[in-house]
């Protein structure tokens, strides 16, 4: 690991963002792949794009039950439109639901989501780009613009499609020579590592990833009065809508209900209208199944008697079609044949009032890493403390003349990222939530500190999302008054990593920042001894351990601390390295020599001895080794305030398996922080900031870099 370039890496991303880099007009290219200089190379050699990242090989269609060799791949062959189709078109008559079939990947949230997709034309073309198809400047290649974890990025793909039987093996359009969903589904294949990965998830992932918008989820057990206003304002504002019926067990998965709906699948809605029934008004809903077939059968289905009191007129306004895999349905029907309904909102405005009130939202970048940010939920007392920690100031209550209520509206967004990738390695989503806190009076108005422990073991939580839930995002509307609150979003059981996206939206002003300590170290004066100074006891135990030059090296010193920390029973700890005593010894020659004098070896010694004060002091199970998660409180207490990327690095370098720390790492890490510090203190010209050269740079790459092979460190 090197924590600098590390560092180094992630400034470079977020100075990138600030420039722009990751918005709609400037998509980030994935893998770094340029569609437009591609396809310039292949169209100038005269030979097809063919990608080397995601080849077509068994890796690209799975890991599990479509893994290489499995009988499920068996027979796959890898085949352009042109070798499947006489006449292969990218779109046929303008995108529409029923390009849209599904194939043999349980990916039907993703089909839905594209299904709803074709409902916008802008919308789809934000993510299909014009301008490609099979035709004049045909090069093999193509490319789609899919929303990732707060930015938009362009994926290349070549047109190579899995076939099997002479048919597409995944999604397909009805219109047998039609191909721009089949190429979209293949490159969000490739940015989640392969088709295996897109199997089984939320309508909401693939809506976000297809508009960068925000989902809400509705239980239709317990849905508000006015959820029909709720989707025809989201239909009308082009939200993407999605539903499904719950399972009660694995073998529920995919079975077909009496009147032919299919439990565990997604569906999408499409429309909300009223017609005219027997002299009354009739509610009914528009629902899209991706499969392209197997539609309800129920009343008001595409054969059933309750259209034949309905003017042709209206039937035909309403695009009553045959077998198309799309059917109409009464609202109070689907209020007790669906479980849940899903919104994903194009923006974040007006989520839940009549009103088109913009929403202010605000995105953060975080990670939980064992040892220093992954705490854990609440019931984790002894760790939940570490989690990242924002703050969000609600200044100005909602304008709501029918709402006596003085509160602020937010929508908090918890999304794990990039865990789809994990699955070819037995990981998958983890559980996710958060708490919000209010911010106690002696907190208010500060912003460099992280709370501690005490602090949530003496205070309830105001709010907190509905569930922990293994879905790649929890999103919970929030009403609180006016005032300073702290969002702590963490997985549900403690040392789980994962990188995250926290979204938060407030519909009025507000001021979010993420919580976190100043970086700064009381670092004691020098102290300033002579050799009168040093005790006559001190002297002849160093002239023992010195030998003739009176000087103590670096070999010297691993034995004499070795020997010595041999002596503390109550210390866990594997031995002083060459590299650590090294290092020491760098830290306290100030001649120059390479080794320590009387004076210098005192010094030293005097900090080692107040290390070891500090060390038993948070040894709080006797244990002989102090926990990674309390590394933060044992450094405050020698004078360090670091963030928290500066403590996963150290956890990282210092910690063992078990996330403990023995004596000599913690000895090591105080050692390298004294040695910095004292570095940037000397450059500092006073304002907190210092002007290196490359030179000087290169010191604290020399700092931070991994130990020689073999050393102790």
């Amino acid at each position: 690991m090197m924590p600098f370039g590390g560092i180094a890496s992630k400034l470079k991303i977020e100075r990138l963002k600030a420039s722009g880099v990751g918005s709609h007009d400037c998509a980030v290219r994935y893998q770094n792949q340029d569609y437009e200089s591609l396809k310039q190379q292949c169209r100038e050699s005269g030979s097809l794009f063919e990608d080397p990242n995601f080849p077509p090989i068994g890796s690209s269609l799975g890991f599990k039950e479509l893994g290489p060799g499995t009988s499920k791949t068996k027979g796959v062959q890898w085949k352009r439109p042109h070798d499947i189709a006489d006449d292969p078109q990218f779109i046929v008559g303008g995108a529409t639901r029923t390009d849209i079939c599904q194939g043999a990947l349980g990916d039907c949230w993703l089909l839905a989501a594209i299904g709803s997709l074709t409902l916008n034309e802008d919308l789809l073309h934000r993510v299909v780009p014009h301008g490609q198809g099979f035709q004049d400047d045909y090069a093999g290649i193509f490319h789609f613009q899919i929303w990732q974890f707060g930015e938009w990025v362009d994926v290349v793909i070549d047109d190579r499609l899995p076939v099997k039987d002479g048919e597409l093996v995944f999604v397909h359009s009805a219109e047998c020579s039609e191909f721009w969903s089949a190429l979209l589904e293949k490159a969000y294949a490739k940015l989640n590592g392969s088709y295996e990965a897109l199997s089984g998830g939320s309508t909401t992932e693939g809506f976000e990833d297809f508009t960068g918008g925000v989902a809400e989820m509705y239980e239709l057990r317990k849905a508000p009065r006015n959820l029909d206003k709720i989707i025809k304002r989201a239909l009308d504002r082009g939200s993407l809508l999605g539903c499904s019926i719950d399972i009660t067990s694995a073998f529920d998965m995919e079975a077909v209900t009496f009147k032919k709906l299919v439990k565990g699948h997604a569906y999408s809605v499409t429309a909300l209208r009223e017609v005219n029934y027997m002299g009354g008004v009739e509610k009914l809903i528009r629902i899209r199944n991706p499969w392209g077939q197997v539609e309800w059968t129920g009343a008001w289905s595409d054969n059933s008697s309750e259209w034949n009191e309905v003017d042709p007129s209206e039937q035909e306004d309403l695009q009553l079609k045959m077998e198309d895999g799309e059917f109409w349905m009464s609202f109070q029907e689907f209020l007790r044949q669906f479980s849940r309904l899903e919104i994903c909102n194009l923006t974040p405005d007006a989520l839940d009032k009549d009103g088109q009130s913009k929403w202010h939202s605000t995105l953060y970048d975080g990670t939980w890493r064992r040892g220093s940010t992954a705490g854990g939920c609440r019931n984790n007392p002894a760790t939940f403390w570490i989690n990242p920690q924002f703050k969000v100031t609600l200044l100005e209550e909602d304008d709501d003349p029918d709402d006596n209520e003085l509160a602020c509206s937010f929508l908090v967004a918890l999304m794990q990222k990039n865990r789809r990738k994990e699955r070819k390695v037995g990981q998958d989503m983890h559980t996710i939530g958060f708490a919000v806190y209010e911010v106690p009076d002696e907190f208010r108005g500060c912003q460099n500190v992280h709370l501690k422990k005490d602090f949530f073991l003496r205070h309830q939580s105001c709010a907190r999302s509905e569930t922990f839930i293994n879905l790649r995002e929890v999103s919970t509307q929030i009403r609180l008054p006016p005032g300073e609150y702290i969002i702590v979003p963490s997985t549900f059981e403690p040392h789980k990593e994962a990188d995250f996206v926290l979204r938060i939206f407030t519909e009025k002003h507000s001021d979010i920042q993420e919580l976190d300590e100043e970086v700064s170290a009381d670092l004691p004066e020098e102290e300033e001894l002579t050799e009168d100074d040093v005790d006559d006891s001190f002297k002849a135990m160093f002239r023992q351990l010195a030998g003739e030059d009176m000087e103590i090296s670096v070999f010297e010193l691993k034995t004499i601390l070795n020997r010595v920390v041999a002596k503390h029973k109550d210390l866990k700890t594997d031995g002083f390295g060459m590299e650590a005593c090294r290092q020491m010894v760098n830290l306290m020659d100030k001649d120059g020599s390479g080794k320590l004098g009387v004076v210098e070896f005192q010094i030293l010694w005097n900090k080692i001895r107040q290390w070891l004060t500090a060390f038993r002091q948070h040894d709080l199970d006797k244990s002989g080794t102090i926990s990674a998660y309390e590394l933060r409180i044992a450094l405050e207490g020698t004078g360090y305030k670091l963030n928290n990327k500066l403590i996963q690095v150290l956890v990282a370098r210092y910690a063992d398996s078990d996330m403990g720390i023995d004596f000599d790492n913690f000895v090591c890490c105080l050692v390298k922080l004294e040695a910095m510090f004292r570095f940037f203190k000397a450059l500092d010209q006073g304002e907190g900031t210092a002007e290196m050269s490359l030179g000087e740079v290169s010191v604290i790459g020399a700092m931070w870099a991994p130990p020689p092979e073999g050393a102790k460190f």
